[in-house]
This record gives C-alpha cells, sequence and structure tokens, in this order.
C-alpha cells in the first residue's frame, strides 16, 4: 500500500483544515456570517493579487472567470491580440473568436515563451488593438510570460490587459496593481488551496472603463451587476459559500506566511526539482520555466503515459502528462499549493524507479540527492523570506 500522492497542475492538494471547513454543516448563503465571509474571502484575494480594486468571485471554473473578463474587455467586432504558447492561450483565442472578436494570435512554440519585443511588434502593427490577452503560467507546457514588462508595454496604450492566472496567482510573483493588469483570473483549485468550484475575476479602473464602453453578451457572468453585490458584500446569484467559507481557511494561511514568502517557497521548490530532473537525465522542456511546475521531455525511447502509469499504480504518485500533440511526450510535475518538499521528493523517488525500471539508466538516488542540494543551496544563496 502507497500513500496516494497528488502533484499534478491541477486539482491539487487541499490542507486538512480547510477540507474540515467543508464538512460543517450547510448555512444559508444570506446572512451576517455568509456577507463577513465574503468580505474576508474577497479582502484575502486582494492580498493575494496585490491589489486595491473589486475582486469577484464566481462559482465556476477558471475558464468561466476568463470568459467573463473575456466578453466585458471589448465589444464583438473589436480587435484583441493573444499570447499562444500553449493550449491554454490557444483557448482563450478561440473563445473571443467566439464572441465575434478579431483575435489577432501571437504565437510561440511549445515550450517557448511570447516575449514583450513580439508583443511591442504586434501593437506596432495594430494600434486598433483594444486588448492584450496572456497566461502567465501556460499549464499545458510549465512557461512563464514576464507579466511585469507586458504590462508597461500595455499600459502605454488604450487596450486592456487581461492575465490568466489560473495557475499562479498564490505561487508566483503577481503584483496586479503595479504590473497595470487591468483583468486577473484565476479558479480556486491551485495554488489557492481549494478544490474545483471557485473562480475570481479582479477588475482595474481601466477595465471597468473599457467595459462600460459597450454592454457585455452576459447574464449570469455580468461582472457589473456582480460589482454592485459584491460592494455589499453580497452575490447576485447563489455562490458556492460552502467553498467560501473553506477559501477563508485556506487564505488565512498565506496571510499567515505572507505572500512573499510563498513566492519565494515555491521558486525553491521549483528550483530543487528542475536539479533532480536534469540530475535523472532528463530535459526540462519549458524554456523560461514558471515556479508552479516542472514540465519535463521524456526520452524519446520512453513512453510518457507508461511512467505515468506506473508511477501511479506502483507507487501512488500521480504526476499529469502532455496534452494534444503533447500527449505522451511531456510529464508535468506541479510544487504549487499544499504540496510540500517531501511530497517532491517522494515524485522524484518514484520517478527514479519507474526509469529504472523501464531500463533508462539511472544511477539510484541520483534525483533525490540533487533535489536535497538544490533546496539547501537556494535557501543559503537566497536567504529567507520570512
Amino acid at each position: 500500500m502507497f500513500k496516494y500522492r497528488l502533484l499534478t497542475p491541477g486539482p491539487t492538494p487541499v490542507p486538512e483544515d480547510t477540507l474540515l471547513e467543508l464538512a460543517r454543516p450547510v448555512p444559508h448563503h444570506r446572512t451576517a456570517e455568509a456577507r463577513q465571509i465574503l468580505a474576508d474571502v474577497v479582502e484575502g484575494l486582494r492580498y493575494v493579487f496585490q491589489t486595491r480594486g473589486d475582486v469577484i468571485p464566481l462559482t465556476c471554473s477558471g475558464t468561466g472567470a476568463m470568459e467573463a473578463a473575456l466578453i466585458h474587455a471589448v465589444p464583438r467586432g473589436a480587435k484583441a491580440l493573444c499570447l499562444v504558447a500553449g493550449k491554454f492561450g490557444e483557448r482563450w483565442h478561440q473563445i473571443w473568436r467566439t464572441y465575434g472578436v478579431e483575435s489577432v494570435a501571437i504565437t510561440a512554440p511549445p515550450g517557448q515563451v511570447v516575449t514583450p519585443a513580439m508583443v511591442e511588434t504586434a501593437l506596432r502593427q495594430h494600434p486598433d488593438a483594444q486588448a492584450v490577452c496572456v497566461v502567465h503560467c501556460e499549464t499545458s507546457t510549465g512557461v512563464k510570460h514576464d507579466l511585469k514588462a507586458l504590462g508597461e508595454l500595455v499600459a502605454q496604450t488604450d487596450a486592456v490587459l487581461l492575465v490568466d492566472a489560473v495557475s499562479s496567482a498564490g505561487a508566483m510573483e503577481l503584483r496586479m496593481d503595479d504590473w497595470h493588469i487591468d483583468f486577473l483570473a484565476t479558479g480556486s483549485q491551485k495554488a489557492l488551496m481549494l478544490p474545483p468550484g471557485l473562480a475570481f475575476v479582479a477588475v482595474s479602473d481601466k477595465g471597468w472603463r473599457a467595459a462600460q464602453r459597450h454592454q457585455p453578451p452576459a447574464f449570469y457572468f455580468d461582472l457589473k451587476k456582480a460589482r454592485d453585490k459584491i460592494r455589499e458584500h453580497d452575490t447576485p446569484f447563489t455562490p458556492a459559500h460552502t467553498l467560501l467559507r473553506a477559501l477563508r481557511r485556506s487564505l488565512e494561511k498565506i496571510r499567515t506566511e505572507g505572500i512573499e514568502a510563498v513566492w519565494w517557497r515555491h521558486a525553491r521548490l521549483a528550483h530543487a526539482c528542475r536539479a533532480a530532473v536534469q540530475a535523472l537525465g532528463l530535459e526540462l522542456f519549458a524554456t523560461v520555466p514558471a515556479e508552479s511546475l516542472t514540465a519535463v521531455r521524456v526520452p524519446a525511447q520512453l513512453d510518457g503515459q507508461e511512467i505515468l502509469r506506473r508511477l501511479e499504480k506502483d507507487y501512488g504518485i500521480k504526476l499529469a502528462g502532455g496534452q494534444d500533440q503533447l500527449k505522451g511526450k511531456i510529464l508535468r510535475i506541479a510544487h504549487m499549493g499544499y504540496i510540500d518538499f517531501f511530497d517532491l521528493l517522494a515524485a522524484i523517488a518514484a520517478l527514479e524507479l519507474v526509469l529504472r525500471d523501464l531500463g533508462f539508466d539511472v544511477p539510484a538516488g541520483r534525483g533525490v540527492a540533487a533535489a536535497q542540494r538544490a533546496f539547501a543551496e537556494f535557501h543559503c544563496s537566497s536567504g529567507s523570506s520570512n
């Protein structure tokens, strides 16, 4: 028997005390207590996003939050630029088109990023673009876009910047106000340490001005209607209020640790994971890797699907593989939210064993030792941020 360990980039493990909140009796959602919970959650999310603006909870997945942001950013018939560096960038590109927006894709090959220079060129070529959409952490490939640089570029124009922070909020440095982000969307089941079911949209003043210039094709996802209710600590429709109550507990953990310490902890885990897989003779897939997860190229002689199957069946380790054209070609190891160094060590040790079982020449303990050294060195060289 093995302890089941979930190291996928969503869903992720949930702290025990957060889970216990979900076991409590279900209260009514139109009460003073529920309004206080909502107020606490919104304030906690402002801290995570580093914003003073409005944060709107939605009962849906991260895709719902991003769709809500998209339809408020520009009207039908407008032009938008969409950074496509993987499956989720492609998704937003398609959603724009679904709503009749002329979406211009700025594309990078899988494993690479769309650079600020590429975006600067596109903005010059399309001065009529009213929005720029980017995935902060492209979960499908493990790459990270430079939001700070992109925000500085877009802020010099009339366009609004939309950010998919589904896999980055609560794990990677994210400063909504300082980086000129106008719409930021994320979901509950990643670094916010909650089961799926909630999503959130934060909107800047510039974002609200863009939304006021047209009537978004929305009823349930009408952010303007939701904003008026949120300012009264209420929601226009029935919220997933038991999840909100549990989220308050997870947000308390982030606040207690400190957001910069949380970012530092994730960077340390990422550093250790990268060192470990490279010590095993594996190649990193992302040219600019994110701190939320590590994407690893599967050696040509091995079957990535078989590696995943054996990890789960033989050792209780659940990782993720590639999607679409990357299926069987990469492994994705998450280290976000309620995943600690010893969960990561267990995953590296199991990966070593599976690789050896499949005939890949790996000296026993090499990956684990490399992870331990990198973890310790990161601590010594960087110092504690607490």
